[in-house]
């Protein structure tokens, strides 16, 4: 794939430095004036158009490219709707509260944070998808940690890293079979080019966690908390090892392969059941729970915040947001910033760190004017590939950067589908939880330092450009 298009503009380095400036005025917008993402992200379509037309780039092509980013993340759209409705009947139908329940009864808090870790990681890497992956563990994980009163902004750094652990390298994940395709490496190999990066850093992330968690646990007041909140759970809900049948179904259909959208709506309508069954709602109340979420409280206690969330009525402003910014993505492409920026990028390459640089930034580009996982993969590997094979550097190692740089970024910035939904779903917000996100930040500084000392830094085209093995996932998780 290669960004070279006689249809899009080559901008000149005036009209470049006018948009990103423009782009960049609007969007601090939300972090100084606290102006909804939504609203500055609906603004910059505008801005862009009025740049397009400034250009004289015809509207056609202008809305020809909206429309074409947009789709490109609508069945990230579809999953991230199903999550709020199987998050809401998970929570009503006392899933989320029993593994709450029994996570406080078995876990010391002292370890808790690389338990959440190493759980999100688990599930993520079986399933492929971290949408789903925080949507349901992650939940109980933040329902557990809140009992134990550790810091918010640790338990949702810990479940999000986790998270992103199999969405980078499970061979499930849609994003890394997208990777392997758009660099044209098999995905085996490029599973195992990530590994050499993402084994060291779950390792180094899992005592990082430990560490955390040691320090923020006051062993007496975080047990004293929990047991009041175990006493919570038992006057709210019903709690029995068997509601945690619909988890283990749900787990167990995307680990055999099962597409993710009907997968979720499954786990959404055995939500609804244990509803009705178990917990005692009328049908109509367990049904309104995949479009409200659970919302009942109980006087004098906390656990009522914590679990009141959930339903596609939480996950709407998300969407809004996501085609925001999936439609932002395909504006830039149409206008030629992409195709522009990684023209001024490949005369900056001195060598292979800066060429990882390089690649890893061109993915952080892609994020921030992107907003989606599925336009930061693109961005990287089409601004950098060239400058690969004129380096005479193996593909595999363009997809692991990819990754590092489009995959690991999106939960980062605020504004994309990824971080929209994580903090949405966690309750904490972006740059709350972003200090915390130490598996990301461990695994770009993997690949840079995989290019300074040339380990798993391969060189010399080989049989990776013969036929290979890309195989289409019936799983995703973000747009």
């Amino acid at each position: 794939m290669t960004t070279e298009n006689p249809s899009v503009p080559e901008l000149n380095g005036a009209s470049l430095s006018g948009i990103f400036l423009a782009f960049c005025l609007l969007m601090s917008s939300v972090l100084l004036l606290k102006v909804p993402v939504a609203l500055a992200l609906f603004a910059a379509w505008f801005l862009l158009m009025l740049c397009g037309w400034m250009l004289k780039v015809p509207y056609p092509s202008l809305q020809a490219g909206l429309m074409k980013g947009i789709m490109r993340g609508m069945e990230g759209v579809l999953i991230i709707t199903c999550v709020g409705a199987v998050v809401g009947s998970w929570i009503a139908g006392g899933i989320v509260p029993t593994v709450i329940y029994y996570g406080l009864s078995l876990v010391h808090p002292g370890t808790f944070l690389p338990i959440a870790f190493l759980a999100c990681a688990l599930t993520s890497l079986v399933t492929g998808t971290s949408f789903a992956s925080v949507g349901t563990v992650g939940v109980a994980m933040m329902g557990v940690g809140a009992g134990f009163e550790i810091p918010l902004p640790y338990v949702a750094g810990a479940v999000i890293s986790g998270a992103y652990v199999g969405d980078a390298i499970s061979p499930l994940s849609d994003t890394t079979i997208l990777s392997s395709s758009l660099c044209d490496v098999s995905l085996i190999d490029h599973v195992r080019s990530m590994a050499w990066v993402g084994l060291p850093a779950g390792v180094l992330v899992l005592g990082g966690f430990y560490l955390l968690g040691m320090d923020s646990a006051a062993s007496t007041q975080a047990m004293q908390s929990a047991q009041v909140m175990l006493s919570d759970l038992d006057a709210l809900f019903v709690i029995s090892p068997m509601l945690l049948l619909p988890l283990l179904i749900t787990l167990g259909l995307l680990m055999a392969r099962k597409p993710a959208i009907p997968v979720i709506a499954i786990g959404a309508f055995l939500g609804v059941l244990c509803a009705w069954w178990v917990q005692g709602a009328t049908p109509l109340e367990a049904a309104m729970s995949l479009y409200q979420g659970y919302s009942q409280t109980l006087e004098g206690s906390t656990i009522g915040g914590i679990l009141s969330r959930g339903g596609i009525q939480s996950m709407l402003p998300v969407v809004v947001i996501v085609i925001f910014a999936l439609g932002l993505g395909g504006l830039m492409e149409s206008l030629g910033v992409i195709r522009s920026v990684g023209n001024r990028l490949s005369r900056m390459v001195k060598g292979d760190v800066s060429l990882t640089l390089i690649t890893v930034t061109c993915g952080f580009f892609g994020s921030v004017f992107g907003g989606a996982a599925y336009v930061s993969l693109f961005t990287a590997s089409a601004m950098t590939r060239n400058l690969y094979e004129q380096q005479d550097i193996e593909r595999r190692v363009l997809s692991r950067n990819c990754e590092a740089g489009g995959t690991l970024s999106c939960p980062m910035i605020p504004w994309t589908s990824g971080a929209v939904f994580m903090a949405a779903t966690t309750g904490v917000a972006t740059l709350d939880y972003l200090p915390y996100l130490f598996y990301h930040f461990a695994f770009m500084a993997g690949c840079l330092i995989s290019a300074m000392t040339g380990l798993a830094f391969w060189k010399g085209r080989r049989a990776l450009n013969s036929a290979h093995s890309v195989t289409t996932s019936p799983l995703s998780q973000e747009a």
